[in-house]
């Protein structure tokens, strides 16, 4: 993945989790109030700039090991599963 599409991926994908995760937890914390948006916000604001780095850093990694767990996944693991899949 060239660097700008990384980098728009990141704060896309972090901008949306952090958005509904720090909107569930304040809900959980708080319940619905006449504040709950300020509330939302804040945590908002605060989350957000953490998961664009912890995404930034941790992606090219994870895909990298999920795609190591699918390719071992997909292995037949017995000459019987071999046969079958080539007929």
């Amino acid at each position: 993945m060239k660097l700008k599409q990384r980098i728009v991926f990141t704060l896309m994908m972090s901008f949306v989790l952090s958005f509904t995760m720090s909107g569930w937890v304040t809900f959980l914390n708080l319940s619905f109030q006449s504040n709950f948006v300020a509330y939302w916000l804040k945590a908002f604001l605060s989350a957000w700039p953490a998961a664009a780095v912890i995404a930034f850093v941790f992606t090219p990694r994870i895909q990298r090991l999920s795609a190591r767990i699918v390719a071992v996944a997909e292995k037949p693991t017995s000459s019987f599963a071999a046969k079958s899949k080539s007929k």
